[in-house]
C-alpha cells in the first residue's frame, strides 16, 4: 500500500512539474468597443505557448462601431 501511495504521489508532483515549466503564459479576454467604450467583455482565461501565439495573432473584427479585439496581459 505504501508504494502505490508513494508512487501516486511522485506521478503527481512529475505531472505538476512538466506542466509549470512553462514561461511565456498570458492571460487573454476578448473584449467588444462601442465608439471607445467597453460594451462587452469575456473572463480571462490563460494561454501559453503556441495557443497564446495564435489568440495575439486573431486579427480585430470591425462591424459598424463595434471593434472587438483579444487584449492579453
Amino acid at each position: 500500500m505504501k508504494k502505490k501511495l508513494i508512487f501516486a504521489s511522485a506521478f503527481i508532483l512529475l505531472a505538476w512539474a512538466f506542466t509549470a515549466c512553462e514561461q511565456n503564459c498570458k492571460f487573454c479576454k476578448t473584449v467588444t468597443y462601442e465608439s471607445g467604450n467597453v460594451i462587452n467583455e469575456t473572463a480571462e482565461t490563460e494561454y501559453c505557448g503556441a495557443d497564446l501565439l495564435a489568440k495575439e495573432a486573431t486579427p480585430d473584427i470591425t462591424v459598424g462601431n463595434l471593434v472587438t479585439k483579444v487584449e492579453c496581459r
